[in-house]
């Protein structure tokens, strides 16, 4: 289509826009909130009212940097869910005035759909079908690729998720949030010593809650000995955390590909920034024969660029959306 889609991210907390056009990302532009730092973890209120203020600017600014005029604008896609309630009005409401106001289509998308079709944002782009584990702080999945549009799920987790295993480890340490990324930091600088339980769960389900609590537990009977012992030791919990969470992920990951016999191999969302994973993955990939496909680290943390990309796709479908479209909090891919 010669025409551009705007692309509108608004889940979490993070406020994005991008601009797809001629088979390309012409800008993806984020604005996160630091304000949720103080609190160790989003404030659902305080996210949605921060959309609210970050929504315009982010989107003129795309399609200042895009070099395009609203004119030029032909589809707005939106994350429609599944995401926080708050966060997810601001941007479907901005979305459909937008679209109304230049009376163009529509197009909602789901969020962890677009996490895996953030691949084809730019080369190398991955043949179907292909297997994408799909790990950020909401979410742990594994999926079948069958089609741009066609995507079967074949294990989550059944409670927390990878990337809320990595926070909440990091509160227990003192760490800032989000603690993900300065977990990954000092497990460089350590050594996975300390063994933690790997959960035995059926299938190719997850679960990371059990992981948690027996962290929590290792820390306290640590610190009745020794209260120094977070600070004396603190690169090698945080190398044996982020090994133990990369196992359980690794582990799944090799069972879906030999269940399914697929060798394409492909990670996205939040946590697939994490070096280890990334590290582990290409390693698995040189013993199994794994053809593995990872994404650019600005595609991997929630960004509007994946929502563009896949609202390309749905726009090449005929596949819209409308006026009485309305978030959802919960959606399955």
């Amino acid at each position: 289509m010669k025409k551009a889609i705007l692309g509108i991210e608004s889940s979490c907390d993070d406020t994005s826009a991008a601009i797809w056009m001629d088979g390309q990302i012409l800008s993806n532009v984020v604005a996160s909130q630091e304000i949720h730092q103080a609190y160790g973890g989003v404030v659902p209120e305080v996210a949605s009212r921060a959309h609210q203020e970050n929504l315009i600017p982010v989107v003129e600014t795309a399609i200042r940097k895009a070099g395009i005029t609203r004119h030029q604008i032909g589809a707005v896609a939106f994350t429609r869910g599944p995401g926080l309630m708050g966060s997810l009005l601001v941007g479907v409401s901005f979305a459909k005035a937008f679209a109304l106001s230049l009376d163009i289509p529509l197009i909602e998308v789901n969020h962890m759909q677009a996490h895996v079709l953030a691949h084809f944002a730019r080369d190398p782009k991955p043949e179907f079908p292909f297997l994408c584990l799909t790990v950020s702080g909401g979410h742990t999945q594994i999926i079948v690729v069958k089609d741009y549009l066609d995507m079967e799920l074949l294990g989550e987790s059944i409670d927390d998720a990878a990337g809320e295993a990595f926070d909440k480890t990091g509160k227990l340490l003192g760490l800032p949030y989000p603690a993900g990324p300065k977990i990954d930091q000092l497990a460089q600088l350590g050594t996975p010593r300390f063994k933690f339980p790997e959960p035995q769960i059926e299938g190719l389900n997850f679960s990371f809650s059990g992981l948690k609590t027996s962290i929590l537990y290792f820390l306290q009977r640590q610190q009745k000995e020794n209260p120094a012992f977070i600070r004396e030791n603190l690169e090698d919990i945080c190398a044996s955390v982020q090994d133990r969470i990369v196992s359980i992920l690794i582990r799944k990951l090799r069972k879906a590909s030999v269940q399914t016999g697929i060798k394409r191999v492909a990670i996205a969302g939040g946590v697939s920034a994490n070096s280890g994973l990334r590290k582990s993955l290409s390693e698995n990939a040189e013993t199994l024969g794994w053809t593995v496909f990872i994404p650019d680290f600005e595609f991997c943390t929630d960004n509007a660029a994946m929502i563009a990309v896949t609202g390309y796709y749905k726009f090449l479908a005929g596949v819209f959306s409308n006026q009485t479209a309305a978030p959802l909090a919960r959606w399955e891919i």
